[in-house]
């Protein structure tokens, strides 16, 4: 499997109390075939639905295990209030290689 079909989503708990959800994996494209997208992404919502982030990764589309742990991290600092819910927040863990 790779996180085409089987993303990584775990859920964080704000400072404020609010639940947000951490997606990570291949978006969906209505032009492009899912197979044939290697991209992956960070998407932060609040479990209600409402957007708060996207940023795109330099994660490979296989890299699972790799995937789980930055959705760990990203949950951990969230919750100790470290990690603000925002793009500018992400970018810098979206852009190392792991």
């Amino acid at each position: 499997m790779s996180l085409r079909g089987d993303p990584i989503e775990l859920t964080a708990t704000l400072p404020d109390g609010r639940s947000v959800r951490v997606w990570i994996g291949v978006p969906e494209d209505s032009y492009i075939a899912r197979r044939d997208i290697d991209t992956v992404d960070i998407e932060l919502s609040v479990v209600d639905g409402s957007h708060l982030a996207a940023v795109n990764t330099v994660l490979d589309a296989d890299q699972e295990s790799e995937a789980r742990a930055l959705a760990r991290e990203i949950v951990a600092g969230l919750e100790a209030g470290k990690l603000e819910p925002t793009a500018a927040a992400l970018e810098p863990l979206a852009d190392q290689p792991r």
